[in-house]
């Protein structure tokens, strides 16, 4: 498998304070030197008008840029910093020139409602219940279809947290992921993202936040990644200082290293 980070010593997922994360842009970087990292890459949550608790506004996006910028000059003998962004599916996107794109799918648009899987469970299924009528399969089917679409739509280099809409399913509440037709709507996904040769993330996430047990992608998923020579990445998809490397040992201790 061809994890990029195989060292477990960079991590591309960041958030800071600009957005939904813990941190001003300084402290992760000096958490990374800590760690031994050689490279940080921000990804502040690009401004999405349907997603203001969360995104970035056009104005704490200029702000976030000149600090990352900043940091970047002041730390540039010790590591190497980059300043990327997390594009949503149905955001507008910008011309900045990022050194980098994480394409996400956080909504599903649905009679002229965004769907969020990334918030509560209570908001997922409220919004199923709404514009889906409480079929799971349905909203589950069309956000797999916005994943295979995410990196045409947003100019992404790497494909954020791709089965997220699992994340608020421990124990199957909201749908089965073992039945065919959900490994179908999953792989029917990464078969068309694959045509751009996208960079796939192990987020761990979820994990730091005690929504999960593992990282996203299923196991599945990721296997089938690996044998379309789609590149791995590690991430923590970090909002906190304190979980920039979270897991990362274990998930490397596990995976087939090329």
């Amino acid at each position: 498998m061809n994890v990029l980070n195989r060292e477990g010593n960079f991590n591309l997922h960041t958030h800071t304070k600009y957005c939904d994360g813990n941190n001003e842009p300084e402290q992760l970087v000096q958490r990374a030197l800590e760690l031994g990292f050689i490279r940080l890459g921000f990804s502040g949550h690009e401004y999405a008008s349907y997603d203001l608790d969360v995104c970035m506004t056009p104005e704490s996006t200029l702000a976030y840029r000149e600090d990352v910028l900043r940091v970047r000059e002041k730390y540039k003998n010790r590591i190497r910093i980059d300043l990327g962004i997390e594009r949503d599916y149905y955001g507008p996107g910008e011309d900045y020139p990022y050194d980098y794109v994480i394409g996400s799918v956080h909504y599903v648009y649905k009679n002229g409602e965004y769907i969020c899987v990334d918030d509560t469970p209570e908001r997922m299924e409220e919004g199923c219940r709404k514009c889906y009528g409480g079929d799971y399969r349905a909203l589950v089917e069309d956000y797999y279809r916005c994943v295979g679409d995410v990196v045409r739509k947003t100019g992404a280099q790497i494909v954020g947290h791709f089965d997220i809409v699992t994340k608020f399913n421990r124990g199957n509440r909201f749908f089965d992921e073992q039945s065919p037709w959900y490994k179908k709507a999953a792989l029917s996904a990464l078969a068309a993202v694959s045509a751009f040769h996208p960079v796939i993330e192990i987020n761990t996430g979820a994990m730091a936040r005690g929504y999960r047990e593992r990282p996203y992608p299923d196991r599945f998923i990721l296997e089938e990644a690996d044998r379309l020579h789609l590149p791995i990445l590690l991430s923590s998809d970090c909002h906190d200082a304190d979980y920039l490397d979270y897991g990362f040992k274990e998930i490397l201790g596990e995976l087939p290293l090329e």
